[in-house]
């Protein structure tokens, strides 16, 4: 029985140890936004660059940073639905019932913008992105903060995205003031973007909530974009890169692929959720989960590690074609483009 209390008390103190050393960081991180400054904070998808989203010389910050095109929209993170009407008109009923389903979430809703809203943020359109994170430390410091906060994923445009503090200070370095660390994030690859802003809902950008989600709680099916969908976080044909050469190959051809490689070509690394290695000098084969949330969990950082060594190629299985792969499919391909 003393052990059981001893060991109650124990928990106890370190939990509260940890609760004051987090309430020290968010005012630290509070009090940079509010001047203007830069922080990196932890998000359940990855690392954001987080900014005041109502300062606009703090947002430009975010643009120099990143390297960023100027034009290439923010996504302005929230801590509760009732900041809505702060940043976006017209919202439709099905927007709230989306939010009220899946927020706090990797999910980012495309609203019409409220007319106050910088064109830093919208990239000079008449919507804006808007998202509830359920991180626990975002939504405390977003939460302290009292307003919306800009956070594109914290790196260099086009690059990976950092899910842990550390892959922050790789990509960032000094550049950014103050690192909010929260651990690595749950789901590993950035929201699922769905556009309202036209009175149906339409995926943007395929996230971990897959469309038959989305429409298991609208009761309607998603259609796909259109010409004239709004421009979002993540959208060119090359993004989410490593520096070295990446590519996707179905597991029926890396065989193929390794009798032909050369002294040259080598050393080369391969990714697999399905197949049995081939013992090869040179080629290291790194077995992926089969499980598309634990794939999604992995990737970035995997990819990260393999950058920093000097392989001349990454090789990676194509992923199946089922739904739940979705995301996983798109950061892929914009990978290897």
């Amino acid at each position: 029985m003393y052990l059981i209390a001893d060991s109650w008390k124990i928990t106890s103190l370190v939990n509260d140890v940890v609760n004051m050393i987090n309430q020290s960081e968010i005012g630290k991180a509070v009090d940079i936004l509010r001047r203007g400054g830069l922080i990196a904070m932890p998000t359940e998808t990855v690392y954001g660059l987080a900014a005041d989203a109502s300062n606009p010389a703090a947002l430009l910050k975010i643009f120099t940073v990143k390297q960023r095109p100027i034009d290439h929209p923010l996504i302005v993170h929230l801590a509760d639905m009732e900041q809505l009407p702060d940043w976006a008109i017209d919202i439709p009923d099905f927007a709230i019932a989306l939010g009220q389903a899946l927020w706090p979430g990797p999910l980012t809703l495309v609203f019409k913008k409220a007319p106050h809203v910088s064109d830093l943020i919208t990239g000079k359109q008449s919507t804006v992105a808007l998202r509830i994170p359920s991180h626990p430390l975002a939504e405390a410091l977003i939460r302290a903060f009292g307003g919306g906060i800009a956070a594109p994923s914290a790196n260099r445009f086009g690059r990976l995205s950092p899910t842990t503090a550390a892959a922050v200070r790789e990509e960032l370095g000094d550049e950014v003031d103050f690192i909010l660390d929260g651990g690595q994030s749950e789901v590993g690859v950035e929201s699922t973007i769905i556009d309202v802003s036209a009175g149906y809902p339409v995926i943007l950008r395929p996230g971990m909530i897959t469309s038959q989600q989305i429409e298991s709680v609208l009761n309607e099916e998603i259609i796909t974009p259109q010409k004239k969908s709004p421009r979002v976080s993540g959208s060119p044909a090359s993004h989410y890169a490593p520096h070295t050469k990446t590519r996707l190959m179905k597991s029926m051809v890396i065989p193929h692929f390794l009798n032909s490689l050369r002294h040259n070509d080598l050393p080369v690394a391969i990714l697999t959720y399905s197949m049995c290695p081939l013992p090869q000098e040179d080629v290291e084969w790194i077995m992926m989960p089969n499980n598309p949330q634990q794939y999604a969990h992995d990737l970035y950082q995997t990819l990260r590690e393999l950058d920093k060594k000097d392989y001349r190629e990454i090789v990676i299985e194509t992923p199946p074609e089922d739904l739940s792969w979705d995301a996983i499919r798109d950061r892929l391909q914009r990978a290897t483009f």
